[in-house]
């Protein structure tokens, strides 16, 4: 019985238990109510379940086959609804070859295109600036990652055609051994105008303060109401012109909110806010005031862009002043930075961050002090004052630096005399990695981009970091976070501001005449001997160096050059040429390698400066495989920003970059293309 179940294949298991339990039954009534003897009753059950057993084959096979027509009979009735459903479906659908060739097109497709010809044969790219290829891979599940149990769902292209938005998906298929795509196009018009809606609503925050008013006013106390006054009303219009709402939340501080569909029109007018105000002068020298502001489209919620513009706004500050900083999505944008900034006579902030950095020194197991790559007299000496506050509080301190640079040699001779720089208070960057620990203090002196420390991974690796630095902060984001950073772009150099934090904490004559001469000398390179770049801040920290013993004639002979060097720096000057009329650009070999090439070039420049008509001077020099720029201003213009443009940086009169994998002719294209940006 069972293997003929097992012949036909279609009796299930279940129908011939069944019939062979009735086989059963029947021969137990047989033997106990009727007498039959046994033998005749099991010829007559076995009878009963042939019996029963051919009749429901046979009734099976019957609907089987009847089942069988039925389907042989719908599907052509299928094929025809399934057609007749993509003919009026109100989605556009587009069936193309493998070629990308339309093969078939419903009426919905053909109403959205507006033309009347046949589309047959023509390419899917004649309707779509998106290419077929990239529609069907975005229309493909993502793979399904580690511990996920499904592919994420994919949602095709968006693409603008036929004067819409189209969510155009691809389902790639084949039939009689031909492949085909077809594509279904939704339209999205109306769900992307309202996210477009919802953006340019979107609030924006923006922190806004007069940077340089109370400097200015020195000079004009009886104006000081009536130019903030101007001021104000001067932004208070620019943001009446985009419906925005401004307010005064603290003296001469302003915060103003406006719709995130302005953007645009402040950015194409560079925020020419900032030359409206500058419009503004105070005193007989008609010194313009200048306004800083930061401004945040990035954030979920409204607290999370008011701090975002916060920030913007100190980066703004950091940077100099007079300029905007936009934080966006992965990225700052910064717009202005033209004027230089005045120094101010308050040092208020110089007592309150010298007294955080002795507790936070005091308070630290060791300290590190690091500074810039190739380190000059400003980046030795301000390291070195830090070095004698640490003396001061007692706690271990390593100053990391190149041992073998020139003007370190120079400035380690001069200390050989003192007890404390014996030993290895000296370290490279290896040995500093392994004086780290959880306790340490690291001190950043005279630069704060990364991209420029002497060693970038210690700055990645402490817990604890202070920066005291006087360039301007650079716009790209720093994979380093500084507990405290003093950063003061209108001081003369980050020795001045050392110099002031020490007069605050150390007794007089705590200072040695070799560390005050060292800071002397920082001084005296940035200002270019007191000539560029000083306020009355810079006169008073040389002065109380001057009192712990520092002598301007020793500091004076740490600038001592050689024949050769002059005869380098000659080299560039011969190679002059004015370029847009106030801009000296010189190149050439300067004969030498290394550091000694690179200060040839940045003496070069500092000398060009005194070319009669000259704003700014540029100096490029090839040193192995790298193309050395160095950049000097005479106040006029801004360095900084134009070799931003080439991934460098640095100070409002003073910047430089560096090349890599371009000739000196690409440089100096590369250069002119910045310089013309800068100036329009």
């Amino acid at each position: 019985m069972f293997n003929k179940s097992r012949k036909y294949g279609l009796m299930p298991i279940a129908v011939n238990i069944g019939v062979s339990a009735a086989g059963l039954i029947v021969c137990w009534l047989l033997i106990s109510f009727a007498g039959t003897p046994v033998p005749a009753t099991l010829l007559i059950g076995a009878a009963v379940c042939a019996a029963a057993e051919a009749g429901v084959v046979i009734a099976y096979r019957f609907f089987s086959l009847s089942a069988q027509v039925m389907s042989d009979e719908m599907n052509p009735q299928m094929g025809n609804m399934t057609l007749d459903l993509m003919i009026r479906l109100d989605l556009p659908v587009l069936i193309l070859d493998d070629g990308g060739r339309v093969v078939w097109y419903n009426r919905e497709f053909a109403s959205r295109t507006g033309s009347k010809s046949v589309l047959y044969g023509k390419k899917f790219e004649s309707f779509s600036p998106v290419p077929l290829s990239e529609v069907i891979a975005a229309s493909l599940p993502d793979a399904k990652g580690e511990g996920q149990a499904d592919a994420a769902p994919a949602d095709g292209c968006i693409i603008e055609t036929f004067g819409a938005f189209f969510a155009v998906k691809a389902y790639p298929t084949r039939s009689e051994e031909s492949d085909f795509t077809i594509t279904v196009w939704q339209d999205e018009s109306d769900l992307i105008a309202c996210r477009r809606l919802i953006e340019d609503e979107d609030t924006v925050v923006a922190y806004i303060t007069i940077d340089n008013l109370e400097e200015l006013l020195q000079y004009a106390q009886e104006k000081s109401r009536s130019a903030a006054a101007e001021v104000e009303s001067i932004l208070k219009d620019w943001a009446d012109s985009v419906d925005g709402v401004f307010k005064e939340y603290e003296r001469d501080r302003f915060i103003f909110l406006f719709a995130s569909k302005y953007m645009q029109q402040f950015t194409e007018g560079k925020f020419d806010i900032l030359d409206r105000v500058r419009q503004v002068r105070v005193g007989e020298g008609s010194l313009p005031v200048t306004v800083s502001i930061g401004i945040s489209q990035l954030g979920d919620t409204l607290r999370d862009k008011e701090r975002n513009a916060h920030a913007a706004l100190d980066t703004a500050l950091q940077r100099g002043g007079d300029q905007v900083v936009v934080r966006m999505q992965g990225d700052n944008l910064v717009y202005g930075g033209r004027s230089q900034s005045p120094q101010k006579r308050t040092k208020v902030r110089a007592r309150v961050f010298a007294e955080q950095l002795a507790g936070m020194i005091s308070s630290s197991g060791n300290v590190l002090i690091m500074s810039h790559l190739r380190p000059d007299f400003d980046a030795i000496g301000s390291s070195i004052g830090v070095a004698r506050l640490c003396f001061y509080c007692g706690v271990p301190v390593n100053v990391v630096a190149d041992l073998s640079g020139p003007d370190f040699i120079k400035c380690r001779e001069r200390l050989s005399a003192l007890d404390e720089y014996g030993g290895g208070i000296f370290v490279d960057a290896s040995e500093a990695q392994d004086m780290l620990r959880s306790d340490t203090l690291l001190i950043i002196c005279d630069v704060n981009n990364i991209k420029q420390f002497q060693a970038p991974d210690l700055a990645r690796n402490a817990a604890r970091i202070v920066v005291i630095d006087h360039h301007r902060k650079p716009e790209d984001e720093q994979d380093y976070l500084p507990e405290v950073a003093y950063i003061e772009p209108a001081a003369s150099s980050a020795s001045e501001l050392v110099a002031e934090v020490l007069e605050h904490c150390l007794p007089d004559g705590t200072l040695t005449r070799e560390e005050a001469d060292l800071l002397l000398s920082g001084i005296m390179l940035d200002t270019k001997r007191f000539m560029r770049n000083t306020g009355s801040r810079t006169f008073g920290a040389a002065l109380w160096l001057r009192q712990e013993g520092a002598n301007p004639a020793l500091a004076q002979e740490l600038f001592s050059t050689d024949l050769d060097d002059l005869m380098s720096e000659a080299t560039f000057e011969s190679n002059a040429i004015i370029y847009r009329g106030c801009i000296a650009i010189a190149n050439g070999d300067a004969g030498k390698a290394g550091s000694a090439a690179r200060t040839s070039a940045a003496k070069a420049a500092d000398r060009l400066l005194t070319v009669e008509g000259v704003s700014a001077s540029f100096v490029v020099c090839a040193i192995d495989d790298t193309i050395h720029i160095s950049a000097r201003s005479a106040g006029q213009v801004n360095v900084q920003l134009i070799l931003e443009k080439l991934g460098g940086g640095g100070h409002f009169d003073a910047a430089a970059t560096q090349l890599r994998d371009v000739t000196v002719k690409q440089a100096l294209e590369q250069l002119r293309a910045a310089i013309d940006e800068y100036l329009g």
